[in-house]
């Protein structure tokens, strides 16, 4: 496994990495995001939709579980804030996905230990501001460390082309 340290300066460069992210899936991946309400996990979905080409509203699925978008991949974006470890296990939410979906699951650590994963994201406030996050980004395999290093080494101003 490796790791990366991410400091985002505002939503969005959040958003931002999530598309660039987005656009490097190819179907079967899945990101386990953690932290504090109002860190930043949907606004980094919201990224990855756009990199997979889902137009319309990415919201947070807290009320629902889960919400499915189709765009080059299906994306199945998940929320375990309100369920116990158990009731994760019951509602079948830790299936692994299919070849053409990428789940996104927030708050994974209400499920315990994941069995799978492709990347791990844990996000915090900086201290003393209101708009920066700290990212923290552990990969599964050399491939993603690879990507995720590619991205990060690319990573341009986010008011730019797309944004």
């Amino acid at each position: 496994m490796r790791e990366f340290e991410v400091l985002s300066e505002s939503a969005n460069e959040t958003r931002f990495l999530g598309k660039r992210v987005g656009e490097r899936l190819r179907g079967g991946e899945i990101f386990l995001l953690s932290g504090p309400l109002g860190v930043g996990k949907t606004t980094f979905v919201q990224g990855i939709a756009a990199g997979l080409g889902i137009e319309g509203k990415v919201k947070s699925p807290s009320f629902v579980l889960e919400r499915i978008y189709e765009g080059r991949l299906r994306l199945r974006h998940c929320d375990f804030y309100r369920l116990s470890e158990g009731e994760i296990n019951e509602a079948g939410l830790l299936d692994d996905p299919d070849g053409e979906t990428v789940t996104v699951i927030e708050w994974a650590e209400r499920a315990g230990t994941y069995p799978s994963f492709t990347v791990r994201v844990a996000f915090a406030f900086v201290p003393g501001s209101l708009d920066k996050r700290l990212m923290r980004l552990t990969v599964s395999s050399d491939e993603w460390g690879e990507i995720i290093g590619d991205i990060l080494s690319g990573r341009s101003d986010p008011s730019g082309p797309g944004n």
